[in-house]
């Protein structure tokens, strides 16, 4: 009886760890891992494999699932999914599983990090020392946290864990997100909103939806101008949420205070990029779900989903749960 088999076909790091592999053979599973470099190299290994798995390349399209023929299911080492053919997988009846609890917290200190570094004027305040300038006229905060409105739109395990450390705040925490449960949101303490009545209401908002093709320019000038003008916008989802133009025009104009960036619509962006002419901006390169467990946390959740999967188990997270497998999965 042939083996389970899963293809591991781009990661991260320059090697895969021992114990991955050594892991996977240990339940009879066969492993292969290469880092393809094009769609063709990912049907000549993983064209007899149960699952293909990926961290964060784009490399599995919607073309490469028609030429994988034993593929039930594909492991996303991360939370975002874009990167991955979400609509033709759920059509082929191959299950999409991902890893969020990897990176879910090292992304809520970071989105916290953002918002506090442009609440506190942190950024403005070292460049104004490191220049020699000891000016606290030029640089005081215009903002306090206690008893304001935070608005998260999305609220995955990111998103949940912000409410839960913001707590101490004593913050108001409005939630936009058709699809979480009204006793999640009981849990932490949130009242549900809808897009509109969040952004009009909120002192805060840190955005944590996923990218897909109903949220792709989901913040544009319609929303940024519902806006207050004293609010702020954070982003650790995905740099398409936003109308990049736009929010160069609200931070431009006064539509908006201020916003914390971890995200861009081109990344790298390019030197001349308008943000970075403004200081009422603070960006990071897309570094918000990495930790120093990050890695590790990744790995070990994909193992369980691999396993899983070998087991005729549901993975522990999947985005598409609506899918008809190929597989039958308890």
């Amino acid at each position: 009886m042939k083996p389970f088999k899963i293809v591991l076909v781009d990661f991260d790091q320059e090697a895969v760890p021992a114990w991955v592999e050594a892991a996977l053979i240990k339940e009879g599973i066969a492993f292969v891992a290469r880092k393809c470099r094009s769609s063709e190299e990912v049907v000549q290994y993983a064209g007899d494999a149960e699952v293909v798995w990926n961290f964060g390349s784009r490399i599995i399209t919607a073309e490469t699932l028609a030429l994988l023929p034993r593929c039930g299911a594909i492991i996303r080492t991360g939370s975002g999914t874009d990167n991955v053919p979400v609509e033709e997988a759920t059509r082929r009846g191959i299950v999409v599983a991902n890893t969020p609890e990897a990176h879910s917290d090292a992304v809520s200190d970071h989105a916290i990090g953002l918002l506090f570094a442009v609440v506190r004027q942190v950024v403005v305040q070292d460049r104004a020392v490191r220049a020699g300038k000891w000016a606290v006229a030029d640089c005081l905060p215009g903002w306090h946290l206690r008893g304001q409105t935070l608005g998260l739109v999305g609220f995955g395990l990111a998103a949940q864990l912000v409410a839960r450390k913001m707590r101490g705040f004593e913050m108001n925490v409005l939630v936009h997100d058709p699809y979480i449960r009204a006793e999640v949101l009981a849990r932490e303490g949130a009242r549900a909103a809808d897009l509109d009545a969040l952004l009009a209401g909120s002192d805060f908002v840190l955005l944590h939806c996923p990218l897909t093709t109903e949220t792709h320019h989901l913040i544009g000038e319609r929303e940024l101008r519902q806006m207050r003008p004293t609010a702020i916008l954070v982003n650790t989802a995905r740099g398409p949420v936003i109308d990049e133009p736009a929010l160069v025009r609200a931070l431009t104009e006064g539509w908006i205070a201020a916003a914390g960036l971890d995200v861009l619509e081109q990344e790298p962006p390019a030197p001349d990029h308008p943000l970075f002419k403004l200081n009422n901006v603070v960006i990071t390169p897309h570094i918000a779900g990495y930790s120093d467990e990050h890695q590790e946390k990744g790995w070990r959740l994909s193992i369980e989903a691999a396993m899983a999967l070998a087991q005729g188990r549901w993975p522990r997270s999947c985005v598409n749960r609506a899918v008809k497998p190929r597989w039958d999965l308890a």
